[in-house]
């Protein structure tokens, strides 16, 4: 009964890719921001919105890093909301254009990132 229910909320329920933003606030530190990306089920917009300012507010953190540095994970805020119209295989989810002057070296680097990806995954065939 209970796997019934977990089907029928993917199902009946609206999906968002909500993008939560972190600063990364150190000591003598360069200004850092953490983006997550974090699917949150909601009946509405607004839902989804309260649903990912719960989730940063709650993960807001205060702790002392190998240095024994103050670091806080300080919440600023939901900077997207986009709806996932479908679940199937192959959904785009999120997209990001990257504009650069050096389009070689950015085509290498997604290549050596690949590269790492498979040697760090066993292939089932």
């Amino acid at each position: 009964m209970y796997i019934v229910l977990i089907i029928l909320q993917l199902f009946l329920m609206n999906w968002y890719i909500t993008k939560i933003v972190f600063n990364i606030a150190a000591e003598n530190n360069i200004s850092q921001f953490d983006e997550q990306i974090r699917l949150v089920s909601a009946e509405n917009k607004e839902e989804a919105f309260l649903k990912a300012r719960t989730i940063g507010l709650r993960e807001e953190d205060i702790f002392y890093n190998d240095n024994m540095t103050e670091v806080k994970w300080e919440f600023v805020n939901v900077a997207e909301i986009i709806q996932i119209n479908t679940l199937e295989d192959g959904t785009e989810l999120y997209s990001s254009i990257h504009e650069t002057e050096e389009p070689r070296s950015y085509i290498q680097f997604i290549h050596k990132k690949a590269i790492a990806l498979r040697k760090n995954t066993t292939l089932l065939y």
